[in-house]
């Protein structure tokens, strides 16, 4: 799961960037892209690499994994993860992406697919910016290019006149390219891939030419596996990747861990009051929501009910990002019970019939009964009043 950073000091006059004492760059841009949050990490990795690297990459794939799960270089250099979770599960994605197999990150919502994709393009291609974004309305011009129809018709069908896709421009340049959320695509816009993959070929009919992949150009697909049946890949695209499923947090320190980073990150660029006086409040959330996600008690003792909705990492991250907000505009800057339960009612709560139900049963058999959470328990209770 995807975890905070350290400073970088990208040219301020080039995107706004100003250093930061800690954590990623504080910027005028809400969302740094990857390559610029991280360049001065990026940049000693590439530095002392000497290992071997593939045709076009910016540093080898064990320098890529180091960038991705954090390590300490020769020089000291703090290298911090990005990813939290099974080493051997970024090994196989880098791994995969110096092949000519496409890469599939597969999981549950919540599970860092996003993230891992723009770091992975960020280490390998030094660009995680050409992205596909996944839709029902995506159409097959996404994927491949399109026209400048005042071009088109002023001189009819031209290189000049033609509009590349960003998977386009990746095959040219040898990048690596992106495709979020690729089964929310529909099933024959998806199969638009197919040549691109097998034959690394983007035929132009119009024109009578075609663009071929030079070596580096690879693609990473992400998908949400909740999403199975919606439009399901095609056994002949499904082959041209290899899939790489990204878990859950295995234990709950680890995913205290991953929400604290994640959440001082944002904190920090949105001004808010520092996390380690409310790590109690997230130990808390992260227990609620792995519980009812879980349909057991930490304890073992007590099957549960689980509600509709994911209950991922991520919507912990949101819950307790919302809860410091509340802290720090309403409150006296310390996150308590109370900033969180709102979030955290929201976020159990999807299907106000059937979920509340659940919530109800929960809050009264587990939370209630729990020592030291009457606090929490009565903040839930006026939540949901």
């Amino acid at each position: 799961m995807s975890v905070s950073a350290e400073p970088t000091s990208v040219d301020p006059r080039r995107n706004g960037s100003v250093p930061a004492d800690t954590g990623a760059a504080r910027t005028d841009t809400l969302r740094p892209h990857a390559e610029h949050a991280f360049a001065d990490e990026l940049a000693a990795l590439a530095a002392q690499d000497d290992r071997p690297r593939p045709a076009r990459w910016r540093m080898s794939p064990w320098a890529v994994a180091t960038y991705l799960l954090g390590g300490t270089l020769p020089d000291g250099t703090v290298i911090t993860p990005k990813y939290v979770g099974p080493r051997r599960v970024v090994e196989v994605a880098v791994t995969t992406l110096a092949t000519d197999r496409a890469l599939l990150l597969l999981g549950v919502p919540g599970t860092a697919k996003t993230w891992v994709s723009e770091h992975l393009a960020a280490a390998v291609s030094g660009d995680s910016t050409l992205l596909v974004q996944g839709t029902a309305g995506t159409p097959e011009e996404a994927i491949r290019y399109g026209w400048n129809y005042a071009r088109l018709l002023a001189h009819g069908p031209s290189r000049d006149a033609l509009v590349p896709s960003p998977v386009m421009r990746a095959m040219a340049e040898g990048r690596t390219a992106r495709v979020e959320e690729l089964t929310r695509i529909p099933a024959d816009v998806q199969d638009s891939l197919i040549t691109i993959l097998s034959e690394k070929t983007l035929p132009i009919p119009e024109l009578g030419q075609e663009v071929q992949a030079v070596r580096g150009f690879n693609l990473i697909a992400t998908a949400n596996d909740r999403d199975r049946g919606v439009n399901e890949l095609s056994s002949a695209l499904r082959r041209r990747f290899n899939t790489v499923v990204l878990p859950l947090p295995e234990t709950p320190e680890a995913e205290v861990d991953i929400v604290t980073r994640r959440v001082e990150q944002l904190g920090r660029s949105l001004d808010l009051p520092a996390v380690p006086d409310g790590v109690d409040e997230i130990r808390r959330v992260v227990t609620v929501f792995r519980e009812l996600r879980d349909g057991l008690t930490a304890d073992g003792r007590t099957k549960l009910k689980s509600p509709s909705g994911t209950l991922s990492t991520a919507e912990a991250i949101s819950v307790v990002t919302g809860g410091l907000a509340l802290a720090a505009h309403f409150g006296d800057g310390v996150l308590r019970a109370g900033d969180v339960a709102a979030g955290v009612l929201g976020a159990v709560v999807r299907d106000p019939a059937a979920d509340r139900v659940v919530w109800q049963e929960y809050l009264e058999t587990v939370v209630r009964e729990r020592d030291g959470w009457s606090d929490f328990y009565r903040a839930c209770r006026e939540a949901g009043a």
